[in-house]
């Protein structure tokens, strides 16, 4: 079983052409600026929503005489300031990816089973094929709860802001009907790092890659936190998501040459990042600017390089690594 938590593996020097179609989320129907869509017209049936090839359920059960949800909905909401359960569907980050007004909000939970699994679906000319992956974020109402707590779920840090916290979504595909032992994990926050300046919720739209899941026709997310009770995860089960990225031909990755697993965090970075890597493979760390300047050069002598961010201004910046003729590239933000 693989288990792949952000960032990336494969250094690209040539690719098959391909495909691709990305499910935006535009251009679904919102009647008005600042709302959402959640169809409410069919308990016990998926009443979802298709978008690019991607089938996103909705299933809500009213017979117990009160409403279970697992649900996905979309939004153009931009409240990133509301605390509480009422601001539900606010991605965080204020906007869609890259500034676009809309996106997609999964609500990973069920109050009878205390899951918190959930799944989409490929369609058409994608189904069987890789999906690419899609940026995620945190929603207002899990990222505020996290960061200062609230009636049903702990402040992450606890009052010192040494507690170990951690709240964790997981990816898996459904190959043929039967779900697959790879999976990749991103962390929506992490406070499990020596030092405290290096912990994070995340609140901008970072890309999750899924094509180390193989030739899928469907998803399964999973959401999982350190803070638990009697009745599950006390963390609100929500995340937001946009640009779901299909693949509608196979990728070729046979003649695409490899390197070894590197992990890069935290991710924002504040004052340093750190880059694990499994082997020798990467000799050379450069770190630029969006517009390609260099501003520091790093060699590779451990499998652990400490880059420091501190005097960056916040930003988003691009790690360019280097080794064996091959190189890889990926972004980083400085708070």
């Amino acid at each position: 079983m693989r288990t792949i938590t952000l960032l990336f593996s494969a250094l690209v020097l040539g690719t098959t052409a391909h495909a691709q179609t990305v499910a935006t989320f535009e251009a679904l129907s919102l009647p008005t600026a600042d709302t959402f869509y959640i169809n409410m017209s069919a308990p016990g049936t998926d009443v979802g929503f298709t978008n690019g090839l991607g089938r996103f359920p909705c299933i809500y059960d009213t017979s117990g005489g009160f409403t279970l949800w697992n649900y996905f909905a979309y939004s153009n909401k931009t409240d990133s300031v509301t605390s509480g359960y009422t601001n539900g569907y606010s991605a965080k980050a204020g906007s869609g990816y890259g500034g676009s007004a809309k996106y997609a909000v999964a609500y990973c939970a069920n109050p009878t089973t205390f899951e918190n699994t959930m799944r989409s679906y490929l369609t058409g000319a994608a189904l069987g094929k890789k999906v690419s992956g899609f940026y995620v974020t945190n929603n207002t109402y899990a990222y505020n709860s996290m960061r200062d707590g609230d009636f049903a779920a702990k402040k992450f840090g606890g009052t010192t802001g040494n507690d170990p916290d951690w709240f964790l979504l997981t990816i898996k595909g459904y190959a043929s009907g039967v779900l697959t032992s790879d999976s990749v994990n991103f962390y929506l926050a992490d406070y499990r790092f020596a030092h405290n300046d290096s912990d994070y919720i995340v609140n901008t739209w970072e890309l999750v890659d899924l094509t180390s899941l193989g030739h899928v026709d469907s998803l399964q997310y999973h959401l999982s936190s350190s803070d638990n009770g009697s009745f599950g995860m006390n963390t609100p089960a929500y995340f937001c998501m946009d640009d779901f990225t299909t693949n509608e031909t196979n990728v070729s990755v046979g003649n695409i040459p490899q390197i070894s697993m590197i992990k890069v965090y935290p991710n924002p970075a504040a004052g340093v990042l750190y880059v694990d890597i499994a082997d020798n493979s990467v000799q050379q760390i450069a770190v630029m600017d969006m517009g390609g300047k260099i501003i520091g050069n790093y060699s590779v002598a451990t499998k652990q390089v400490a880059i420091n961010t501190s005097s960056l201004p916040a930003g988003i910046y691009v790690l360019q690594l280097t080794g064996d003729g091959k190189t890889a590239s990926a972004k980083f933000i400085k708070h």
